[in-house]
C-alpha cells in the first residue's frame, strides 16, 4: 500500500518541524541565561539539521525482489529525518555592561547568549508554516484514501 509511505513522509515531516520548534522554543527560553549548568559560559543557540532519505530501494530490497521473496517490514520511506542538534559556535556572545551582575567580568561586561529573539521568531513561524504544509498534505491523503474507498463501495 504505497498511502502508508506517503503516511510515513508526512509523519516524518511533522516529526521534525516539531522538534525544530522544541528546539526554538529552548532557545527563547535560554535569551538570558549567562551560565550554563557545567559553567562553560553563556547558553549557545541550538540549531537542528534536517537530512532527506530518499526512499529509493536499497541494496537488500532490490536482490530480495529479484529473487521473488518478499520484501514486507523492510521498505523504505523517503521523509526527512533529525541529524543533529547542534550549538551555533559561528555567532558570536553578546556582550553587555552590568557591574551588579553575578556574571559580571572585572570591568562589569557580562557575556550573554548568542541568541537573537527577531531570528528565533522568524525560524519559529518558518517551522509553523512547514508544520502547517505537512498537515494539508496529510488532510489531502486522508481525502484520498476516503475517495478510493467509496469507490470500491
Amino acid at each position: 500500500m504505497a498511502f502508508l509511505g506517503t503516511m510515513n513522509i508526512v509523519g516524518s515531516g511533522l516529526t521534525a518541524q516539531q522538534l525544530r520548534l522544541d528546539v526554538i522554543s529552548e532557545n527563547i527560553t535560554n535569551l538570558n541565561t549567562t551560565r550554563t549548568e557545567n559553567g562553560d559560559g553563556p547558553y549557545r543557540r541550538k540549531i537542528v539539521t534536517f537530512q532527506a532519505e530518499s526512499g529509493k530501494d536499497d541494496f537488500r530490497m532490490i536482490m530480495a525482489r529479484a529473487a521473488g521473496a518478499s520484501n514486507r517490514g523492510y521498505e523504505k520511506a523517503g521523509g526527512v529525518r533529525v541529524v543533529e542538534i547542534g550549538e551555533d559556535t559561528e555567532a558570536p556572545f553578546q556582550i553587555s555592561y552590568d557591574p551588579t551582575h553575578p556574571d559580571a567580568d572585572e570591568e562589569g561586561y557580562v557575556q550573554m547568549p548568542n541568541i537573537t529573539l527577531v531570528k528565533e521568531i522568524t525560524d519559529a513561524m518558518a517551522a509553523t508554516q512547514a508544520y502547517s504544509a505537512n498537515v494539508t498534505a496529510f488532510n489531502t491523503l486522508k481525502t484520498v484514501v476516503a475517495r478510493g474507498l467509496e469507490i470500491g463501495r
